[in-house]
C-alpha cells in the first residue's frame, strides 16, 4: 500500500515546491508535479501516470482538492477511478478521505467551490475584456500571421497554402481563414 503524492501549479511562474514538501511530511513514497490547468485533465501526463500506477489499498494524496481539480466532473471521474481501483484520496489541509462518508461528502462540497471559483474568475475576467474594449484599450491577441507576407507568397511566388504554411511555420487552415477573410 503505497502513497502518492501529487502537486500542481497553473502557470509556470507558480511554484509546486510548498506541496511538495507537505506531501513527502505526509508521507508519500512517490511525488509527482506539473504545471497545468486544473479545470480539465487534458495535458496532465503526471496525473495520469499516477492513476495508472495505482492499486487496490494505495493512496492518492493531495495538499488540497483544486490542486487535483477545478470541476466537480473531472474530480468526481477522478475519484470513479480510485474507487475502481480499490485506493483513495487523501488531502493534507482537508479532511478529505474518500474511505469515509464524510470525506466524500466534504470532498464533493469543495468541488463544487472550487468549480464556483473558477468560474468567477473567468466572468471577472470576461467583465474586464469587455471594460477594455469599451474603452479601446483592449485589442485583442496580436497577429501571428502577417498578411502582407502571406500576399506576396500567394501572388509573386505563387506558392499554394500548402507551401505558405510550411514557410511561415502556422497551419494550412489558417492560410485559407485569413485567404478567406480577405485579410491578405
Amino acid at each position: 500500500m503505497a502513497i502518492y503524492g501529487y502537486a500542481r501549479a497553473s502557470t509556470t511562474d507558480q511554484d509546486v515546491t510548498i506541496q511538495e514538501q507537505a506531501l513527502l511530511r505526509a508521507g508519500c513514497d512517490v511525488i509527482r508535479s506539473e504545471k497545468a490547468s486544473g479545470t480539465t485533465r487534458a495535458g496532465r501526463s503526471e496525473l495520469s501516470l499516477l492513476l495508472q500506477f495505482l492499486h487496490p489499498g494505495d493512496t492518492l494524496m493531495v495538499t488540497r482538492i483544486d490542486r487535483l481539480a477545478r470541476s466537480i466532473r473531472d474530480l468526481q471521474d477522478i475519484v470513479h477511478e480510485l474507487r475502481v481501483k480499490g485506493a483513495v484520496l487523501k488531502a493534507t489541509e482537508q479532511p478529505i478521505d474518500t474511505a469515509t462518508a464524510a470525506g466524500k461528502a466534504f470532498l464533493d462540497m469543495l468541488g463544487v467551490f472550487a468549480e464556483f471559483e473558477t468560474n468567477l474568475r473567468r466572468e471577472r475576467q470576461m467583465e474586464g475584456i469587455a471594460q477594455a474594449k469599451a474603452k479601446g484599450v483592449y485589442k485583442g491577441r496580436k497577429r501571428s500571421i502577417d498578411p502582407a507576407e502571406v500576399r506576396r507568397l500567394k501572388e509573386q511566388e505563387r506558392l499554394g497554402a500548402t507551401a505558405i504554411a510550411e514557410r511561415l511555420g502556422i497551419g494550412r487552415a489558417s492560410v485559407y481563414r485569413a485567404l478567406a477573410a480577405g485579410d491578405v
